[in-house]
């Protein structure tokens, strides 16, 4: 890939959870940073306010593995595809666009939400929780899942779109604690589905 650098010798790096597409982090990279990206399977950056190169995480244990560095088509900026293994904010936070400003989340937020209140329940096992009693019984959450699969299939024959994406949600959170049970996810599926596509 052909990088067009500016006038300061940097192009914009947006970091990306390449499992769950939400955006982590905007940042800067040099060539060297890059090259250092591509020689470890690390994502290196350059810091403007330090003026130096900063691998991202080396401090914190929050580093961000590289599985692909995608440009634009002018390439003058990038996207990191990477795998976090923490948070990817100074702050603390998942992400540095993960602020509760009132805005309201977008349909490709959902899945990943869910999958961090699944492993929050699966960490904690709090009393009372009805993922964690499903995730303690996979024979019952796989019973569920036959039932809200047939409950969807009559949904779609008979009633209202609004019943349909509601079995279909139903669905959708059984099947995340079912795969999560065995310490699987939907995007482990989802990887399955790209290799199939080619």
């Amino acid at each position: 890939m052909e990088i067009s650098f500016d006038d300061n010798g940097l192009v914009p790096v947006v970091a990306q959870d390449a499992g769950t597409g939400e955006v982590l982090m905007l940042a800067w990279a040099n060539a060297e940073a890059l090259e250092l990206t591509e020689k470890t399977g690390e994502l290196h950056l350059w810091s403007r306010s330090r003026q130096e190169i900063w691998h991202k995480g080396a401090t914190s244990g929050a580093v961000q593995r590289v599985v692909a560095i995608r440009s634009d088509c002018d390439g003058d900026a990038l996207v990191a595809l990477v795998e976090p293994a923490g948070p990817a904010c100074h702050t603390g936070a998942r992400s540095c666009f993960a602020q509760d400003d009132g805005q309201e989340k977008v349909p490709h937020e959902a899945l990943p939400a869910l999958q961090r209140t699944i492993d929050e329940r699966a960490a904690t096992r709090p009393e009372g929780s009805y993922t964690a009693s499903l995730l303690e019984d996979p024979e019952l959450a796989g019973a569920k899942v036959t039932e809200e699969a047939a409950e969807v299939v009559q949904a779609v024959a008979t009633e209202s779109d609004e019943r349909v994406d509601e079995e279909a949600a139903d669905l959708l959170y059984h099947l995340s604690v079912l795969l999560s049970s065995r310490g699987r996810s939907i995007p482990d599926a989802a990887r399955v589905l790209l290799r199939r596509a080619q």
